[in-house]
This record gives structure tokens, sequence and C-alpha cells, in this order.
């Protein structure tokens, strides 16, 4: 289905440690970029003292939009392996930023890649992971006469109401699944007298 997707419900953390290095996992729900750059800069502020604050990022349903951000590791050992958990648990709109504690001993390129990778599925793993439905939201206007038959559709096709005003013409915003979508409009454009928006 287009118009499901996964993602985590709420912040989750998780910790991994190497060699006396420790790996700080944080797991975010966002939505837009800019809460992505507030989470990261709110992070590089706390963890002032760290040597890396790593990250990864997908963004919307169609999983289009990432980014993996190294922040002075080795190209490819920090945001990468984060950013393929992110792909091999099939989630989006998800942040996950790995914090590094250096412990002394360098760990090598694929240790690097082993510890970013474990970090991120202990945050993934300490998440709830949801499924949510891709929605799309209809506007329409109507006489009062023709309430009975507006509200007889929202009872069968199942929208959510979003807003309604009944001030002069009746107003109504409905939002329901992306796929379901096609038939409410239909079966509402079928109504005598009442307007699509």
């Amino acid at each position: 289905m287009d118009d499901l997707f996964k993602t985590i419900a709420a912040p989750s953390e998780g910790t991994y440690s190497e060699k006396r290095s420790k790996f700080l996992a944080f797991a975010f729900p966002v939505s837009t970029a800019e809460e992505v750059k507030t989470l990261v800069d709110a992070h590089t502020k706390k963890y002032y003292d760290a040597r890396h604050v790593c990250y990864a990022y997908m963004l919307g349903h169609e999983r289009l939009v990432f980014r993996a951000n190294d922040n002075g590791e080795p190209s490819g050992t920090a945001g990468k392996p984060i950013l393929g958990q992110i792909n091999s648990n099939e989630l989006t709109n998800i942040l996950i930023i790995v914090v590094r504690y250096f412990g002394g001993v360098k760990l090598g390129t694929s240790g690097l890649i082993q510890a970013y990778k474990a970090a991120a599925a202990e945050a993934i793993a300490a998440a709830t992971i949801v499924e949510k439905t891709v929605d799309e939201q209809i506007s329409i206007a109507f006489e009062y006469p023709l309430m009975n038959q507006v509200m007889r559709i929202v009872k069968e096709e199942e929208p959510a109401i979003v807003s309604q005003s009944f001030e002069g013409d009746c107003l109504m915003t409905l939002s329901i699944r992306a796929s379901r979508m096609p038939r409410l409009r239909d079966r509402l454009a079928k109504i005598d007298g009442l307007r699509l928006l």
C-alpha cells in the first residue's frame, strides 16, 4: 500500500560501548527538516564535550528525503550506517542522532561502522514502531438542508472531521486515507448543490 508508512511513536534511546568509546543514540519522530535542525543543534549544545555528534534522518512517506552526517568521523563510517538502520527497518519521519565519547582507542573504519550501526539499532529496538496512513483532506460547502445526506456519507466512509462551521453556509473539512479519497470525493460530488472547495 502506497498510503502506509512506518515511523516511531515517541523518542527513544539506546547505548553501545566499544573499546571504551561510548555511543549514545537518540531516535525522534520528525516530519520537517526544521525539526531535524532544532534537535541536532540542541544535542550538539547539550553534548558539547563529545567528540562527534553524528546523525541521519528520513522524511516523507515516499522515503525520498534523507541525509546522513558523519560530523568529522571518516567519510561513510557514521551517518551511512545510521541511515542503513533506518532503511533496513523501513522507517521514515525519523531522526537518529548518535553522540560519541572517544575512549582513547581507535576503532578503525569497520569498527566505527559497526559501532554506529549497533547504537542506531539499539535506539530503534527501544522505540515503538507504528504504522501511519497518508491522509488527504477535502473541504466542502453546502446549505443546511443537505446536512443529512452529507452526514450519511461521513458515517459510511468514516473520514475524520477536521473542522466544521454552520454559519450561513455549512463548511466542513474532512480527512481520510489517500486510497479512500476518490470514493469519498465521488460520493460527495453527487450531492446536488454541494461545492467541493
